[in-house]
């Protein structure tokens, strides 16, 4: 009969790597209230079984601890991610323009063709940037905004007239707008390094409809579902209190899919104390909710003390006020109990910073108190020393695997070498997370960085780290799970395979341990469960998967594609028709509303 020890659950015939330094491996899970309620055997486990527990047989497939992206912007990214076409892992130049292709006879005006970030000119097999003219040959028509990184930006002459450019158009400092001969603009906005041009062009562009932002939401959280991700720790958003209500309204309806830890930033320069303090006192303190918490500031807690990650121009300098303006703003977050996090590249950024917090520190102690250094790529080894006494972690991302070609042309191969020095920080007692700041850098999908910080190599296959910098798999996992749970504070709830631990798990397509390291990044998930709750399953465990639950807009690249990460034919095949059917109707004249890919 049923007890208290009844599983509603039971996961068994698996190779389970739980990280548990107790039981580092197990056969078989019981699953109950959203816990593990036993690890181990199988006939261990399956003494839980009562009545009605479902039992689900891995088949002798590799189980993992639910991957935890300690640096994601999953707020920011949901706004948009059913408008972005993805060119994440496509092999070749020409099928990326294929794509674009494709998905501008799908979109209707006013809506644009975004290809934002995830990418990289040395993925593909032709190892450059694409042209305007290949641009524009593609979509004559449609708006389309292609960038790369946050480097540059491709606009389509369709796209210049929609926005009005002109050469009169006014451009940030250290951004241009490339002009012509005669004087006008060519469509390439250049970040040099101030992205400000690339923010704003972007900011300009038709926004998803309000109806559309919940469905998009959940989108991209089965999407990281489908590559086993459970948690992300956000970097940071600054819609407060939009985003934040729009999670918050998903999580009160039980249809988050990912636990969500959020933070705050504001880029009003004029405004940023003001900013924080409305949100510190409207934003709901932490009530370790299981899935969705607001947390504290970051990444950007002011403007004068942020340094831009364009690894092809110069180091940028910090203003001079950055020290004043930091002091103002952390002064206020750290008479409250919430951690913040702060973006920081270069270490003559980190060693500024760290001035800042070293002082604060003397005047109300951080002792216990989380907080976040973030990105890190250039990071001394005595700046290291100096987060580690101040009870710091530092979340690492994969971006220098997509521009590690220039920072190798840029600072030489022994600096490139130790961007960023994992091991050292590891060595050094630091807490360490691994993550991929997704979405308009480097792509969201963690195989890619797993990939990078066992290979040491970037997504185009130049050699960043010798081994003394690269990380065994199973370190690399813990990175991506326990070391990740610390920067939410949750890494006795969540992170590793255990009795009493939140029951998220990952079941994956071929043994993370023995694949071969360049197929890592094939890599995703067969069965993934958030609090036992089974959230993606296909192949064998189809059976098992959620409900579907169709795009809205129904003309959005993520219909057409399902993700970035190289479409079926029959996807592909499927969208074309759809294409060439709406092209037709409007070609013929017809009413646009008329047609089935218009969502108004």
């Amino acid at each position: 009969g049923a007890t208290a020890e009844t599983a509603e659950t039971i996961l068994h015939n698996a190779r389970i790597v739980t990280l548990d330094s107790r039981r580092p491996t197990a056969s078989a899970v019981a699953i109950a209230q959203g816990r593990f309620l036993a690890v181990g055997s199988n006939a261990g486990v399956l003494a839980h079984r009562g009545p009605r527990t479902q039992v689900i047989d891995a088949r002798g497939r590799t189980v993992i601890p639910g991957l935890v992206d300690s640096h994601i912007h999953l707020l920011t990214g949901s706004l948009s991610f059913n408008l972005e076409l993805r060119w994440d892992g496509v092999p070749t130049l020409r099928s990326a323009l294929d794509r674009l292709r494709e998905q501008a006879l799908r979109t209707p005006p006013p809506q644009w063709v975004r290809v934002v970030g995830g990418w990289s000119r040395f993925q593909f097999r032709e190892r450059r940037l694409p042209t305007l003219a290949e641009i524009n040959a593609a979509a004559p028509d449609t708006p389309v905004y292609v960038q790369h990184l946050w480097e540059r930006a491709f606009i389509n002459r369709a796209g210049l007239r929609a926005l009005g450019y002109s050469r009169n158009t006014p451009t940030p400092p250290n951004s241009e707008l490339q002009l012509d001969r005669q004087g006008n603009p060519t469509g390439l906005l250049i970040a040099q390094p101030n992205w400000e041009i690339l923010m704003q062009t972007l900011g300009r562009l038709p926004p998803l409809p309000m109806a559309d932002r919940e469905n998009s939401a959940r989108q991209f959280m089965r999407e990281l579902n489908r590559l086993g991700v459970t948690s992300v720790v956000d970097g940071g958003d600054n819609t407060f209190p939009g985003s934040f209500d729009l999670y918050g309204g998903l999580a009160a309806k039980g249809q988050l899919t990912t636990r969500v830890a959020a933070s705050y930033y504001t880029t009003n320069n004029d405004s940023e104390r003001q900013d924080f303090e409305r949100f510190l006192a409207a934003a709901p303190a932490d009530a370790r909710d299981e899935y969705f918490r607001v947390m504290g500031a970051g990444e950007i807690l002011t403007t004068a003390a942020f340094d831009y990650t364009n690894f092809s121009e110069p180091r940028t300098k910090l203003a001079p006020s950055a020290e004043q303006e930091l002091r103002d703003v952390l002064s206020l977050v750290v008479q409250t109990p919430r951690p913040f996090r702060i973006h920081a590249v270069y270490d003559e950024s980190i060693s500024r910073v760290l001035n800042v917090l070293e002082a604060l520190d003397r005047e109300v102690p951080f002792k216990g108190r989380r907080w976040t250094l973030d990105h890190a790529e250039f990071i001394s080894p005595r700046s290291i020393e100096r987060v580690v006494a101040l009870g710091g972690g530092i979340a690492v991302q994969h971006r220098i695997a997509f521009q590690g070609e220039d920072v190798i042309e840029r600072y030489g191969p022994r600096v490139a070498a130790v961007s960023p020095p994992i091991r050292r920080m590891l060595e050094a007692g630091a807490p360490v997370g691994a993550g991929t700041d997704g979405t308009k850098i480097a792509t969201y999908n963690p195989w890619v960085s797993l990939k990078w910080l066992v290979t040491g190599r970037t997504v185009g296959g130049a050699r960043l780290y010798p081994k003394a910098n690269r990380l065994d798999r199973i370190e690399a996992l813990r990175r991506y799970t326990l070391g990740s749970a610390w920067f939410s504070g949750e890494e006795d709830r969540k992170g590793s395979i255990e009795a009493g631990k939140l029951a998220d798990l990952a079941v994956l397509s071929e043994n993370f341990f023995d694949v071969p390291a360049e197929q890592i990044d094939s890599l995703e998930s067969v069965l993934t469960m958030v609090g036992g709750r089974v959230v993606h399953a296909d192949r064998p465990f189809r059976r098992h998967a959620p409900g579907p639950l169709p795009v809205s807009p129904d003309w959005s690249p993520v219909a057409a594609y399902g993700s970035g990460h190289g479409s079926s034919n029959a996807a592909s095949s499927a969208a074309l028709a759809h294409a060439h059917h709406h092209h037709a109707s409007v070609g013929a004249g017809g009413d646009l509303s008329s047609c089935g890919c218009i969502a108004f």
